[in-house]
């Protein structure tokens, strides 16, 4: 499984995760599944995309 990062929020924001939520909406109003995930290293709220891998 491969995972594509769409976008990136920090976990700093006043609203916290909330745009990181509306923006993985977005994507999967759009028909793409879309995830929030929290990276502990950066310190951010990426949304990003599971995908099964090309064999």
């Amino acid at each position: 499984m491969t995972r594509e990062v769409y976008d990136r929020f920090s976990a700093g924001n006043p609203r916290g995760s909330w745009p990181a939520e509306e923006r993985a909406h977005e994507l999967r109003e759009q028909g793409q599944p879309a995830t929030v995930v929290m990276d502990i290293d950066t310190d951010q709220f990426l949304v990003v995309s599971e995908q099964e891998a090309a064999v």
